[in-house]
């Protein structure tokens, strides 16, 4: 008699029941900022902006109008009384708190975000153009336009203008139309600049009094390019420009300015120095561009991971409520549930979930690595002064030093604490080692987040969006999915287009410091899994193992033409590598995040009742998005290895068998024949073969890379098993009465 199978403990009918959506509580957790009061009070008093001003906006039909009107000005004051300005401030300038304040920039773009991206970005524009003079201003600069960012008589609000009514013009640093040129130089006397510029797609331009432009020189009296502040009171032209015809973001003042303004030199960012009878800049554009964007990449990205997240409640909402029909009863499954008794329609909005957890905690990820970042780079300016060590170069050779011992330092972190040694201490007490170990890391994790969570984020609200039948493309769409599927698709341009992420990745990805850290990554993952299997840890360290592999055997090979296979100008090799990275990134950020819940959520009293529903939900996005990863991983991986290898040729096949050798075998082999013809692999008499190119590929010399790929395959099990549990606990999880926006 056959045997009953036995039932799997990861069956739909044996989950924990997902008593409600993920609140504030559980986000804490798993974003870390549990611990921090003042962000707290501040992601409250943005999302009442959100939900409240920002929300009535966009129902009243507000982004039908490109133009600023009235109405959206007013959304100005809501940003003021929600402390964003206080908020990102430092207490000298008439902050709230001393630190670093990525963490806080991040949750003000993801709250914006989840109501409507052109508030977001709006929220944060006086801030990105400032954001020059903040890093790299010189201390009377800050000291006189920080503080007038909060609110009061002699506020500014500041724009920031880079780009140029030129193709590509902010992709490629050194592309500037804007000049600068020395109108007045008086002897004993600071130089006048002349300045002209014309930008595109300026935000805040309908209200700034200040903007920070990007010029180079147009003077032999000027080296090399800087940037400038520019007031609306300075002698020339200050012209806010047309509206820009966008479709997208239309609660963001948008314009295309000209200004043609002369300015006293000590509006050079950063300050300048006079040497040989030139004016030389202290920072070129292009350092202070790396030390803004870096950073604001991150919020950006955060902005499309709460657009899918806040898909997933309107999506319940419709899908069981439009489907009912007129004829089904109050407590029948048709009645309850709608279209979520279709398999489909669960599964779809899992992978819009599954995703947004992801992008979700890839971006707070980073936001909270450049808050580390930013606290040594002040101990690194510090330890340079006291060495002596000025100018870049010097500062280069320096950090350069430190690869091999940063290399050493995270080989040790990987080490149980007891085999470690003295060594560990004396590195991780050294400011510079510290420093190249972060730097390694958000040279990968913000452009990874600007390229995955932008890019397919835009991808899956398409889904979102569809998921809602007609009304997710009509102005009254619960959520504005709609609106926000468009703004998505503006986002993914922000701070230069998918190309400008996978160059910086490809460089990045490669380096030695970062290269140790996901080693050390691999490992912990592989140590997860022993303790939870059923995690998706295991998943993820095959793949990682998988692409490491890959990147050494593409960096070290060549093509079929003998050409290396990794080198800049080969994107076809090394973004896809770098798409194939952020993938794997965003799925470890998101399983660490669930245990960092799994670890501090029983101690919260709070979370008593509904932690175990949620934690295994959770882990069940976390399967699910794993395998997906792992999945788009091995496909790239797979294709960069064998992809540039030739067809083997029936003239050079020297493992085929030929018809009379087959036919002596088949007496002491009986079956091998059919083998062989099977396989296509006998040559008769005459030359005659199948037809087909040539003999199957062979495997030599990629024994390994099979290994681990058919590894990776096999960690693959009970993928869907998870899923399936997960969306039986998404058919059943209650949602409130009404959207709260």
């Amino acid at each position: 008699m056959k045997r009953p199978p036995r039932p799997s403990p990861y069956a739909p009918d044996t989950a924990v029941p997902l008593r409600a959506l993920p609140g504030d509580l559980v986000r804490q957790i798993q974003w870390r900022f549990a611990d921090r009061p003042e962000l707290q009070r501040a992601v409250l008093a943005v999302r009442r902006a959100a939900r409240g001003p920002v929300a009535h906006l966009v129902r009243s039909g507000a982004r039908n109008d490109r133009e600023w009107t009235a109405a959206k000005a007013g959304l100005l004051q809501a940003y003021d009384e929600a402390g964003v300005a206080a908020l990102l401030l430092d207490p000298e300038h008439g902050g709230l708190f001393a630190g670093p304040k990525n963490l806080a920039a991040a949750l003000v773009a993801f709250e914006m975000a989840w109501v409507d991206g052109g508030a977001a970005t709006g929220c944060l524009a006086s801030h990105l153009g400032m954001a020059p003079v903040q890093r790299r201003g010189t201390e009377t600069q800050r000291r006189h336009y920080l503080p007038r960012l909060l609110p009061g008589p002699n506020q500014l609000r500041a724009a920031f203008a880079l780009t140029e009514p030129l193709p590509y013009a902010g992709v490629d640093k050194g592309m500037l139309s804007g000049k600068v040129r020395i109108a007045e130089w008086r002897d004993g006397e600071e130089p006048v600049l002349h300045v002209e510029k014309r930008g595109r797609f300026i935000t805040n331009m309908d209200f700034a009094d200040v903007v920070t432009v990007a010029v180079e020189s147009g003077d032999r009296r000027i080296q090399g390019s800087c940037m400038v502040v520019l007031e609306k009171g300075d002698p020339g032209t200050f012209d806010r420009g047309t509206p820009t015809k966008k479709l997208v973001h239309q609660l963001a003042s948008t314009r295309d300015p000209v200004f043609s303004l002369r300015v006293p030199a000590s509006r050079i960012v950063g300050g300048y120095q006079i040497l040989n009878g030139s004016l030389v800049p202290n920072h070129p554009h292009g350092e202070i561009l790396e030390a803004v964007f870096r950073r604001t990449r991150v919020p950006v990205g955060l902005m499309t991971a709460a657009k899918l997240l806040s898909a997933v409640e309107p999506v319940v909402r419709y899908q069981r409520y439009r489907f009912r029909g007129d004829a089904s009863t109050p407590g029948t499954p048709r009645h309850e549930l709608g279209l979520q008794l279709k398999q489909d329609a669960l599964h779809r909005l899992i992978d819009v979930w599954a995703t947004g957890e992801a992008s979700a905690s890839l971006g707070f990820c980073a936001a909270r690595l450049f808050d580390a970042y930013d606290e040594l780079e002040a101990d690194k300016d510090r330890l340079f002064a006291a060495r002596g060590i000025d100018g870049v170069r010097d500062q280069l050779r320096a950090l350069q030093e430190a690869t091999g011992p940063a290399v050493e330092y995270v080989r040790l972190l990987g080490k149980p604490a007891a085999e470690r040694g003295p060594r560990f201490a004396t590195l991780q007490q050294d400011a510079l080692v510290q420093f190249a170990v972060l730097d390694a890391a958000i040279a990968v994790f913000g452009p990874a987040t600007k390229l995955w969570n932008t890019g397919h984020g835009a991808n899956l609200m398409r889904e979102a969006v569809s998921l809602m039948g007609g009304s997710g493309l009509t102005e009254d769409c619960p959520g504005f999915l709609g609106q926000k599927w468009m703004d998505a698709q503006l986002e993914a341009t922000y701070e230069g287009p998918e190309a400008v992420q996978r160059r910086q990745l490809a460089a990045s990805m490669t380096n030695v410091v970062f290269l140790a850290q996901l080693r050390q990554w691999t490992h912990e993952l592989k140590e997860i899994a022993g303790a939870e299997p059923q995690s998706g840890a295991c998943t993820l360290g095959s793949a990682f193992d998988l692409w490491s592999w890959t990147l050494d055997h593409l960096l070290s090979g060549v093509d079929a033409d003998g050409k290396p296979l990794y080198k800049e100008a080969r994107h076809g090799v090394t973004f896809l590598m770098a798409d194939a990275l952020c993938w794997l990134l965003a799925a470890r950020c998101q399983l660490l995040d669930v245990r960092e819940l799994q670890q501090r959520g029983p101690a919260i009293a709070e979370l008593a009742a509904d932690l175990p529903g949620q934690l295994q939900f959770l882990h069940d996005l976390c399967r699910v998005q794993a395998a997906r990863a792992a999945g788009e991983a091995a496909r790239i991986c797979t294709e960069l290895v064998f992809g540039y290898q030739r067809h083997p040729q029936w003239r050079d096949c020297g493992a085929c068998f030929h018809a009379s050798h087959v036919q002596h075998l088949e007496e002491t082999m009986p079956g091998i024949e059919g083998f062989a013809l099977a396989m296509g692999e006998v040559v008769e008499k005459g030359g005659a073969h199948a037809p087909k190119a040539g003999p199957c590929v062979s495997f030599a010399g990629f024994e390994v890379f099979e290994s681990k790929r058919k590894r990776l395959d096999g960690c693959l099990v009970e993928a869907h098993l998870a899923k399936d549990r997960a969306a039986a606990a998404l058919a059943k999880v209650p949602i409130p009465p009404s959207l709260d926006y």
